[in-house]
């Protein structure tokens, strides 16, 4: 049985992809948020990738963009343009759009009032640049957070934080993560631009743990970014317990489906179990 303090636990939403940027399903998206803020007691985060628009941002200017591990390499001549994108264009135009359907949004980066602390990453086998992890064990010192909510604001956060010498581009997936354990979330919901993770047979799985994860890293069924994804989800269902679901972010009905109960998505396990396929 859910707890009432879970309850009234918020819900992290992490979106990127086509799911940010296409015209004809993002509009439905954001409806479908804006109920759940409004329908959920502990309201929801949304936490937001945009990566498409900073390769065409950066492109434009003539920078190369380079890609190991499903990891946006940042050198420091970039991070700055990183920054505006993300912290300034695509959070506000969420902001605005959120906004235009009732809903008090409020746009902020990871390191707004301290939010959460942010350190340069350490954990790659190469040198990433102004790439950055959240500090584990904050869990209830994402204070400013726990204020809007508590005032029914909706924070929308990019994945930008920030350090000593400056601004820290975060992946998407792993922000969300840190912000649900600080939290200590109801859920994570990770939206993104298939349905869940595919097994073998190339069909979405209902259920994941760990060990299949890497797994299906190894023979290669998981690649690119869904790689960050799937570890960022497995790492926080463990290591906190919160309930973490990959969803399709291009399927309006997903957000609502799942939150009615209905079997969408690949939720991902804190502990191993035998993985099912949807039918």
């Amino acid at each position: 049985m859910t707890s009432l303090a879970m309850q009234n636990s918020p819900i992290v939403i992490k979106i990127g992809g086509t799911a940010l940027e296409d015209r004809n399903s993002a509009p439905l998206v954001w409806s479908a948020v804006a109920k759940l803020h409004s329908d959920h007691p502990g309201g929801v985060v949304l936490l937001h990738g945009g990566g498409k628009a900073v390769d065409r941002h950066l492109d434009r200017l003539g920078f190369t963009t380079e890609r190991r591990e499903g990891i946006r390499i940042t050198p420091n001549d970039q991070i700055e343009e990183i920054t505006a994108v993300l912290a300034g264009k695509i959070n506000k135009s969420i902001v605005q759009q959120l906004n235009t359907l009732g809903i008090r949004a409020v746009g902020l980066c990871l390191g707004d009032g301290a939010m959460l602390r942010t350190v340069k990453s350490s954990k790659y086998s190469f040198d990433p640049g102004r790439v950055g992890e959240v500090i584990a064990d904050q869990s209830g010192k994402a204070e400013l957070l726990s204020l809007l909510l508590k005032s029914r604001f909706l924070p929308v956060l990019s994945s930008i934080g920030m350090d000593e010498l400056g601004f820290l581009n975060l992946n998407a997936d792993d922000a969300a993560a840190g912000v649900a354990a600080a939290l200590g979330a109801k859920a994570l919901v990770l939206l993104t631009d298939v349905p869940g993770i595919f097994d073998e047979t190339r069909t979405p799985a209902r259920e994941m743990d760990t060990d299949r994860i890497e797994a299906l890293i190894a023979s290669g069924h998981i690649a690119g970014g869904m790689i960050v994804k799937a570890r960022a989800a497995a790492a926080t269902a463990i290591s906190t317990g919160v309930p973490v679901v990959i969803l399709s972010g291009n399927d309006p009905s997903a957000i609502g489906d799942w939150a009615s109960g209905k079997p969408v998505g690949t939720r991902i396990l804190s502990t191993p179990s035998k993985v099912g396929s949807a039918s």
